[in-house]
């Protein structure tokens, strides 16, 4: 199955999978049944969960019923507990709108819930992040997890999410990062497709970013609170959600 999973992640294009996958994947979570792990994001217990990744796939990695990846769980985790994201109704940008959130969110926020992305077949609004067609201090709340990464000026970018953010609100910009770089990686002289992968995760990823990511997202303006929610879910309840027990939740506000 890992390289299934592989092969559709590298040579079939987003849209496609973003449209379909989750239909053929819902059908094989019969398959699955058990009660290992957890996912808290659609409240389902599986045997274990698939694969996910392109050239070297993570085991136990996507849930099969929502769709959710490590990154998703654990964000999901911070809103729910450390967050009065699901007792409120804040007014949401959320671009690149991933599977798993966007029908809960929509039913939870209803109108306030505004999905936008470049191309992603998923969102309503067609956006390009280096320039947000809303007006300052206009949401309460932006995520923008795993697109920085992808994009020609991410400072820009990240100038654009804090302003049309409220002073009161927050956002989320989670992107893949490499523990091992004390700073964040470019090289534009890689060009080739498969060299990319090697260096940068994927081929159409522009920089990986290290552990100075934070700093990277202070330079737009953003305070940046970093926080560790593996340690206070602790080891096992985060192995049995099958959380990225190093990765670290930056929250950014004006």
């Amino acid at each position: 199955m890992k390289y299934i999973i592989s092969w559709v992640l590298r040579f079939i294009p987003r849209k496609f999978i973003q449209l379909f996958a989750h239909r053929l994947i819902k059908i094989y979570s019969i398959f699955l049944t058990g009660n290992k792990v957890y996912c808290p994001v659609c409240d389902h217990s599986f045997r274990h969960f698939l694969p996910y990744g392109r050239l070297t796939p993570r085991e136990n990695a996507l849930c099969p019923s929502c769709l959710s990846l490590e990154r998703h769980r654990l964000m999901y985790l911070y809103l729910k507990n450390e967050t009065s994201f699901f007792t409120e109704k804040p007014k949401l940008l959320h671009i690149a709108p991933e599977y798993c959130f966007i029908e809960r969110f929509e039913k939870h926020l209803g109108d306030q819930y505004i999905t936008a992305d470049i191309e992603s077949p998923l969102a309503k609004v067609k956006m390009d992040l280096h320039d947000i067609p809303f007006e300052d201090n206009t949401f309460d709340a932006v995520f923008c997890n795993h697109v920085l990464e992808h994009v020609n000026d991410d400072v820009r970018c990240m100038q654009e999410i804090r302003r049309v953010l409220k002073p009161t609100g927050f956002a989320l910009c989670q992107s893949p990062q490499r523990y091992d770089l004390a700073t964040t990686y470019e090289d534009a002289s890689i060009t080739d497709p498969r060299e990319r992968e090697i260096h940068f995760l994927q081929d159409d990823h522009l920089r990986i970013y290290g552990r100075d990511y934070g700093t990277q997202l202070e330079k737009s303006g953003f305070t940046v609170e970093p926080i560790n929610l593996i340690e206070k879910l602790g080891l096992s309840e985060s192995q049995r959600m099958a959380l990225p027990l190093e990765e670290i939740i930056y929250v950014c506000r004006k």
